[in-house]
């Protein structure tokens, strides 16, 4: 567990200006299942959104359906739920889990639009819209899980509202690097009956988020957003294969009666298949 005088010495301050507004701390935690202790391949590595709850910031949200705001942090419960999932199946596979926990509010010193943050790996990235803070929390996370060099990086995240006005309350996003393993990951939903569907990462979008200021910008507007932030969040996966989930809509039930845990099944099955091939290569 990472705190934030720790973080901030490692560079973390793409993370940290996220919470800057909460008079409650933010941590980075890592979580760590080694089922495989014969195997000295990197582990596998995934990634969760974790905002305990999101006003919005500065940039403040509208009151309707704010209380669903703490259901912001479902991608990190869905690494915690997909850790304790492999522990208790004994799941012969070495994964590590790394999640940000953050409270986004408009607090006196809270981050500002406009403000420019230097994150874990060096890039900078202008902030025009405090609301769009989960790609700034997944972009340290990222980058920190990417120095383990590992064999695939999964990151999954309540990350855009464009993804469920795109696909509804009951489809989850995926993109990635990766066609065949893009393939893999929509082959497991037959076993876990959850749906995802594939979205493009359109290159011709870069230019949406760039920044004459900084390396990049953390919106690029309303159109095709959830392609433009999964574009944001690969600068910072080096040259992995890399999976991206934007959960936003199916994270929280159609009733809205609660968080559905969505996307632990389907993780499980992919990263068990994903397994058994990284033991036979």
């Amino acid at each position: 567990v990472y705190n934030e005088s720790q973080m901030k010495k490692l560079g973390m301050n793409s993370l940290l200006g996220v919470g800057k507004g909460s008079i409650n701390e933010s941590f980075l935690v890592t979580l760590e299942w080694q089922g495989n202790k014969k195997d000295k391949k990197a582990p596998l590595s995934f990634v969760g959104k974790g905002v305990c709850f999101d006003t919005g910031g500065i940039s403040l949200k509208p009151a309707k359906f704010m209380e669903e705001m703490k259901y912001d942090m479902a991608g990190s419960a869905v690494v915690a739920g997909l850790i304790q999932t492999l522990a208790i199946r004994k799941a012969k596979v070495n994964a590590v889990g790394v999640v940000g926990l953050v409270e986004n509010m408009p607090g006196g010193n809270a981050q500002r639009p406009g403000d420019i943050v230097k994150a874990y790996n060096g890039k900078t990235i202008e902030v025009l819209n405090t609301d769009a803070e989960g790609r700034l929390i997944m972009a340290d996370a990222l980058a920190y899980a990417s120095e383990r060099n590992p064999d695939l990086i999964c990151d999954v995240a309540t990350l855009t509202g464009a993804s469920y006005v795109a696909l509804g309350l009951d489809i989850g996003a995926v993109f990635s690097n990766n066609k065949k393993i893009e393939d893999k990951f929509i082959k497991s939903t037959e076993n876990s009956k959850e749906n995802f569907y594939p979205l493009p990462l359109h290159s011709g979008y870069k230019k949406l988020i760039e920044s004459d200021l900084a390396d990049m910008k953390n919106t690029g507007g309303r159109f095709g957003g959830a392609i433009t932030a999964a574009l944001l969040l690969e600068n910072f996966v080096e040259d992995l294969d890399w999976v991206h989930l934007d959960i936003a809509g199916p994270a929280r039930a159609s009733n809205r009666k609660g968080a559905t845990g969505f996307s632990v099944l389907t993780l499980f099955e992919f990263f068990k298949d994903l397994a058994m091939s990284h033991l036979e290569s």
